[in-house]
């Protein structure tokens, strides 16, 4: 089964995105093996803010971009706003749930903290993945907005890039029995 995977860069004190939005804090560590990374993922989830910025920045085009088939969640933007992606404005936990069933590989939680914190509250989220980059931003877009579901977590695996200082955590969300 496919698995929703939170995959994140994170300040040290808790930030996603810069005051503004800006991610130019973020460390490209050449230990970490990008293209392996997309590789385990064929579809992505977004919010509407990150979905936004990514059209800004990539001149008018979505998350279709990225060879992955794109959602985005909102409930103000109209299908016609969303191009190369597929827009879920209702019945989130239906579509997510019918998406883990499906053959092929994971999928990627792109952004942003909103989006994680309603995903984690339908409780279809199953990992958090956080690279902490060694900069305080002292403000921002954090990792989960509160007031946020509690969430149980198990440390699965972790990493240290002795370069950069970028430690990688990775959590599997424990589910109640």
């Amino acid at each position: 089964m496919k698995r929703i995977r939170y995959c994140v860069a994170m300040s040290l004190d808790g930030y996603i995105a810069g005051p503004k939005g800006e991610a130019d804090w973020i460390i490209m560590d050449p230990e970490i093996d990008f293209r392996a990374i997309f590789a385990q993922f064929d579809t992505l989830l977004i919010g509407r803010k990150t979905y936004e910025a990514m059209r800004k920045q990539h001149g008018g085009g979505g998350g279709g971009g990225m060879g992955m088939q794109s959602y985005v969640f909102s409930r103000t933007l109209k299908p016609k706003d969303v191009k190369g992606s597929t827009l879920v404005s209702e019945n989130a936990k239906e579509l997510l749930t019918d998406l883990k069933k499906k053959d092929g590989k994971d999928i990627w939680l792109w952004g942003g903290g909103e989006l994680f914190a309603s995903l984690l509250e339908l409780g279809v989220v199953d990992t958090v993945e956080v690279a902490v980059v060694p900069v305080v931003l002292g403000g921002g877009v954090p990792l989960v907005p509160a007031p946020a579901r509690k969430a149980k977590l198990e440390l699965t695996s972790n990493k240290v890039y002795k370069k950069t200082g970028i430690v990688s955590l990775e959590y599997a969300i424990k589910r109640a029995k």
